[in-house]
């Protein structure tokens, strides 16, 4: 039986709706996602989200899961998630390869750092299964199995010293930021887009603020003060977007990623106007409820079966991209593929939620 309609879900299936619509640059609808109003999008909540549900699957304290069965679920699920990952990079690779073929056009094979699989396979095939080779739009993958990864780590920490999870979330972050250490890429030489040290911050932060003691208990008692703190800095951060001015990296003192405006390192700007952006949202989901239930049942559908829901997504905003590229890009043709791509997720969550119940 599908789980009952409830926040976590509704705002996981918001954040693969948009990061649909924002992975096809330039459409009509991308002017409607709140990342035109707010410094950080949909992949913090997406994020913040996945490290809130590890609270599900580690159990409440008095009847925690035991340890190994912890881990085991924790790396079975990277193991999924990886497989996926896999599945659909190698279906995006074939779409480039065929509407190159198709369009006549070999630019099509350099899009989102594909040139590589084409012009040098054997390395590269070697890079994508390690996943130090990634695809641009398809790179959020590699960041959550690692975060999976970390994750029995994270939530056992948390259970012997509590206490200690945050402020070392917190040290890793400021020492990858101090020092821009990230994870590089091979065999193209880069950096990988999400930086694991420091988004795995957003993810500790949706874990402990989920947890009913700690961090989380002192946010809950004092969340009307946090609020009227939060309003501004939302509504600054949307004059920010409006006005499209931008910080000139230029100007800012040394470490500058502790000033600017960074998303592969989670910058504290992102990070400040994201938990802010929390804060007034937590409230508004009964509302929603009410008065936008269509939906909100469709959203939740969505989040019952991210992955599935964010694989087609994927691989339907490539095709997004390369039909904009194909045809003379317009309000009709984004409106009649932003529905209907939104029309078949649903489809595809719907079937599994029935071919569940069947089974």
């Amino acid at each position: 039986m599908a789980r009952a309609i409830n926040a976590i879900d509704y705002w996981r299936g918001f954040a693969l709706v948009e990061i649909f619509i924002n992975h096809i640059p330039g459409n009509y609808y991308e002017q409607f996602t709140h990342k035109a109003v707010s410094i950080s999008d949909s992949a913090e909540l997406f994020v913040f989200l996945a490290g809130w549900s590890l609270k599900f699957v580690v159990g409440p304290p008095e009847d925690p899961r035991p340890a190994p069965r912890l881990i085991a679920k924790l790396f079975h699920r990277a193991f999924m998630l990886y497989a996926a990952h896999i599945l659909i990079v190698m279906l995006a690779i074939a779409m480039l390869a065929g509407a190159s073929r198709l369009l006549g056009n070999s630019l099509i094979l350099e899009w989102f750092n594909a040139a590589p699989v084409f012009y040098d396979p054997v390395d590269t095939h070697v890079g994508l299964v390690l996943l130090t080779h990634q695809l641009g739009y398809f790179d959020i993958l590699p960041l959550y199995i690692i975060l999976l990864l970390i994750s029995p780590a994270i939530a056992l920490l948390y259970r012997r010293w509590p206490s200690l999870l945050l402020p070392t979330s917190l040290a890793v972050y400021f020492a990858a930021l101090t020092t821009e250490t990230t994870f590089r890429t091979w065999p193209a030489e880069g950096e990988w887009f999400f930086n694991p040290l420091c988004w795995q911050l957003d993810f500790v932060l949706g874990f402990v603020l989920a947890r009913q003691q700690g961090p989380g208990e002192w946010v809950r008692s004092n969340l009307g003060k946090i609020r009227a703190l939060a309003y501004p800095i939302v509504v600054a951060a949307a004059l920010l977007r409006l006005t499209d001015l931008q910080i000139d990296p230029t100007l800012m003192p040394e470490p500058h990623l502790l000033f600017v405006d960074a998303k592969s390192f989670e910058s504290p700007i992102r990070v400040v106007q994201f938990l802010a952006l929390v804060a007034v949202m937590s409230s508004v989901f009964p509302y929603i409820a009410d008065w936008l239930r269509p939906i909100v049942v469709v959203f939740s559908l969505f989040g019952r079966n991210s992955l599935l829901v964010f694989c087609i997504g994927s691989l339907l905003s490539l095709g997004g991209q390369i039909a904009r590229f194909a045809f003379t890009a317009g309000v009709a043709l984004d409106t009649a593929y932003i529905f209907s791509g939104i029309l078949l997720m649903f489809a595809a969550a719907t079937l599994a939620e029935w071919w569940g119940r069947v089974r």
